[in-house]
C-alpha cells in the first residue's frame, strides 16, 4: 500500500461550498468504486460529516452513498481524484493539517482495510 502517496501535494483548494484535496488510491490494482467503502477527511481536527464528502474522477462526480452501486467505473492505480467538502465557514488561507482515510473492499482480504495520510497543506490566498 502506498499510505503516504494518498493525499497529493499542494492540492488544496478553495470551492464555493467548502474545500477540495486530491488524493490517489493506496491499492496497487486500483478498485471498481463500489469497492471503496468510505473517504473520510478531517481537516484541522475537525472530521467533514460523510455525507458532506464526494469525489470527482474523469470530470464525473459521486456522493459516497452512490459510489456503492457505482458498478461501471473505477480508480485507477497512480490517478488523481478530487476530494470535496462542504464546509459552510470555508477555509482560510495559511496552513491546514489535512487527514485523509479510505476503505476498501478487496476479494481476496478476509478484512476491510482502511489506509490513512495527513500532511499539512497550504491554502493560497
Amino acid at each position: 500500500m502506498f499510505d503516504n502517496k494518498m493525499i497529493v501535494d499542494d492540492s488544496l483548494k478553495a470551492t464555493a461550498d467548502g474545500f477540495s484535496i486530491e488524493a490517489r488510491l493506496p491499492y496497487y490494482r486500483g478498485l471498481g468504486l463500489s469497492m471503496i467503502e468510505n473517504v473520510a477527511v478531517t481537516i484541522n481536527g475537525e472530521t467533514v460529516p460523510r455525507e458532506d464528502v464526494t469525489l470527482t474522477l474523469r470530470g464525473r462526480t459521486w456522493t459516497l452513498d452512490e459510489l456503492e452501486t457505482e458498478y461501471g467505473d473505477r480508480w485507477n492505480f497512480g490517478e488523481k481524484a478530487v476530494v470535496g467538502c462542504k464546509r459552510a465557514a470555508g477555509l482560510t488561507p495559511g496552513e491546514h493539517h489535512v487527514e485523509l482515510a479510505e476503505t476498501m473492499r478487496i476479494s481476496y482480504l478476509p478484512f476491510v482495510p482502511t489506509t490513512k495520510d495527513a500532511k499539512m497543506l497550504r491554502l493560497m490566498a
